[in-house]
């Protein structure tokens, strides 16, 4: 909104309405927005789930300090999601088909997360939403952002043949093109570690021959959908512990801002080798808005937490971490960057397949974990869940490092 009335004073000549040109500019006051929104307006949000005594349901699992917990305030993902879409709404420019995907994942993911705390808070049903509404609701999810993503005209990439990039001549004043620079519309991808880095979904059908082209779409469409049901889900998981899931996510926010940076550069996106994605800066902005939410909901959620994000923020993180990676074509770096969140899905279903098959062959389910997911195990193993959620973030961050560094590994 602001960025369309920077536009009109710029165009009366108003003084001082140049900076709002300015990704930097833009996406440092969306963080300190968000900031504020997140710790002095989150206070007023705590207040009133009090008052209507949205507190945790807390289930017996014989954990320490789990019955602490009964009673905190929950649905705080509300915070999260008011902090991310205003200063988004106020500084991002919202006819970009970026912006309009990534504010559609929001709002989308938030209300499946609404539902599911609203029933497990208010109908005192501990299962919430059932599953199958939720697998529903991250598949059109997934449907939308693909279909958007395959079909739009206003999505694409640059590809160039290996060298360049190293031909090219270009100064921080001026980008000049080279003649074989294409831009094209096609379901590609960067991928870690290979010189060559370039994956196109369509390959996978190389079997049709021509027609591989015509049916590409689904492995794509496909591929979003199991992209962004895996890690809403995968932080719907680590969300167990004070400040666990809030502060990986802020760490993963903050390297998706990073590539999302150099991929909208095209010096950058030259001199690393990856895909130029035009008009995907103002992602940076919105990353900038999610950064400054999760750092300032963790004002309140780290340990002993004063609230906790629910389903409601916690399906609307992984949502967004997911969704983002695909648009800046990063996807295939998501095993890395959400490492967490991978270890802590196959934690359960680890555990659920180890004790179904034991169950049968032997007539006793056995179990490798104390618990799962595993941030429960080590709480069984005797440490402080401080020290578990400390030592979880060292390890996102060791993640973030080398997600960064695999750029320049090829």
């Amino acid at each position: 909104m602001l960025f369309s009335l920077y536009q009109y004073l710029e165009s009366i000549d108003f003084p001082g309405v140049g900076m709002f040109q300015y990704i930097s500019f833009r996406s440092g006051m969306a963080i300190i927005f968000a900031l504020l929104m997140s710790t002095i307006f989150g206070k007023v949000i705590i207040r009133k789930l009090q008052k209507q005594q949205i507190g945790e349901v807390v289930r017996d699992l014989g954990l320490e300090g789990q019955y602490q917990k009964k009673g905190t305030p929950t649905m705080g993902g509300l915070i999260i999601i008011a902090a991310i879409l205003i200063p988004v709404l106020l500084f991002g420019k919202l006819d970009n088909v970026y912006v309009l995907l990534m504010i559609t994942t929001t709002i989308w993911l938030g209300i499946i997360g609404f539902l599911d705390d609203y029933i497990k808070v208010f109908k005192k049903n501990k299962e919430g939403l059932a599953g199958r509404f939720k697998i529903i609701g991250q598949v059109g999810l997934g449907l939308i952002v693909g279909l958007t993503l395959y079909f739009s005209d206003d999505v694409v990439v640059r590809m160039e043949s290996p060298g360049d990039a190293e031909t090219r001549q270009v100064t921080t004043e001026e980008v000049v093109e080279a003649p074989e620079t294409k831009y094209v519309k096609a379901p590609v991808t960067n991928v870690p570690f290979f010189k060559e880095n370039r994956f196109n979904y369509e390959s996978v059908l190389g079997f049709l021959g021509d027609k591989a082209p015509y049916w590409g779409w689904i492995v794509f469409v496909f591929a979003v959908i199991f992209i962004t049901t895996a890690v809403s889900n995968g932080a719907n998981i680590t969300d167990g512990l004070d400040g666990l899931a809030t502060g990986t996510s802020a760490i993963i926010g903050t390297t998706l801002g990073i590539l999302a940076y150099v991929s909208s550069n095209t010096i950058y996106a030259d001199y690393l080798n990856i895909m130029y994605v035009p008009h995907s800066e103002e992602l940076v902005v919105f990353m900038s808005a999610f950064i400054g939410a999760t750092v300032g909901f963790l004002w309140y959620n780290s340990f002993p937490a004063q609230v906790f994000m629910g389903d409601t923020g916690s399906l609307t993180i992984g949502g967004i971490i997911a969704v983002f990676a695909v648009l800046i074509r990063m996807e295939l770096l998501i095993p890395i960057l959400c490492g967490i969140f991978l270890v802590e899905n196959l934690s359960v279903m680890i555990q659920v397949f180890w004790f179904k098959y034991t169950k049968k062959r032997f007539g006793e389910g056995r179990r490798i974990f104390r618990m799962s997911p595993l941030h429960h195990h080590y709480q069984l193993k005797g440490y402080s869940e401080s020290k578990i959620v400390t030592r979880f973030w060292i390890v996102g961050i060791i993640l973030a490092v080398l997600t960064i560094v695999t750029l320049k590994i090829r």
